[in-house]
């Protein structure tokens, strides 16, 4: 079997009253198939608090897939969709070329607040098209004894998430509602990972606490579970993505030149609409003094 990594998170601010722990990308590893980042929030309470306040933001060459297990946030975009999202349904956006959103909490939100934000690349042949949004509400649901599998991404057997995918990818919550044991299929050409997000767990054999992701990489046929308590665990896996990435801020991109471009575009009002409600938008921040390098999946720049 390949080796593992394990991945402790790192505590990152986002807006004025969110923090999340930043699981992807890192030195260790980058990617897991077209997974290219990866941001567990909460659980916090936020009963006396704004809860999520993500203001107007661009993107680029990248899906963005929200995934709630607490709370709710209300998805605008300069598409014109405006979109509530609650714990077992999935938002997906496809930036392509360029598209702006904002993610809030509205004022009545649950007290909890408990989720994923995770971003796709998107491969040369789906970046440039135009940008588009989906909401599912209802996603297939597999259950063994006292775990539950909600497929949502990809599929699992023959249960198969409508979201579109544009790389062979999955992404699977695994609820357990005690202890208990689950062997999840995976297909062996995936780089497989596994991310706690609440209790703990063993996976393959490696303890994982929540907050942490275990890379697997390939040649597993099946992911092996088990815990001794309730726990909320996610597997992300995908084909290795090939492509070189730049990635900076919002966008995902191939070459300095396209970041800077995007960037500028953010800056003059140009390429990523309007998003409704009259908000301020978030700045861009300059660009580095030096020149943004393209990586691997394995983190080795190019050229």
């Amino acid at each position: 079997m390949p080796e593992s990594v394990l991945l402790p998170g790192h505590d990152v601010p986002l807006g004025r009253y969110t923090t999340v722990r930043r699981l992807l990308p890192q030195r260790p590893r980058r990617m897991v198939g077209a997974w290219c980042f990866v941001d567990h929030f909460g659980p916090d309470d936020v009963r006396d608090r704004p809860g999520m306040q993500v203001p107007p933001h661009p993107h680029t060459g990248l899906q963005t897939v929200t995934w709630l297990a607490e709370g709710e946030i209300l998805h605008r975009d300069s598409l014109g969709n405006v979109q509530a999202i609650v714990p077992g349904q999935l938002n997906l956006m496809t930036a392509a070329h360029g598209i702006a959103h904002s993610e809030q909490s509205p004022p009545d939100h649950p007290p909890g607040m408990h989720g994923l934000q995770l971003w796709v690349a998107l491969p040369e042949d789906a970046r440039h098209g135009e940008a588009r949004f989906e909401h599912h509400a209802a996603l297939p649901v597999l259950r063994d004894g006292n775990v539950t599998v909600t497929v949502v991404v990809g599929e699992v057997g023959a249960a198969r998430s409508p979201a579109r995918a544009h790389t062979p990818l999955l992404g699977a919550e695994v609820l357990f509602g005690g202890a208990g044991r689950h062997r999840l299929p995976v297909d062996p050409a995936f780089e497989t990972a596994v991310l706690a997000m609440s209790g703990t767990a063993e996976v393959a054999g490696v303890a994982l606490s929540p907050g942490s992701l275990l890379y697997l990489g390939q040649g597993r046929a099946d992911v092996p579970l088990e815990t001794t308590g309730p726990a909320r665990l996610f597997v992300l896996g995908g084909t290795p993505f090939e492509e070189p990435l730049v990635m900076w801020w919002n966008f995902v991109g191939r070459s300095h030149e396209e970041i800077a471009a995007a960037r500028d575009d953010w800056a003059r009002g140009a390429r990523f609409g309007v998003v409704p409600g009259g908000e301020e938008r978030l700045p861009a921040p300059e660009m580095p003094t030096v020149r943004l390098k393209a990586r691997d999946r394995h983190g080795r720049r190019l050229g």
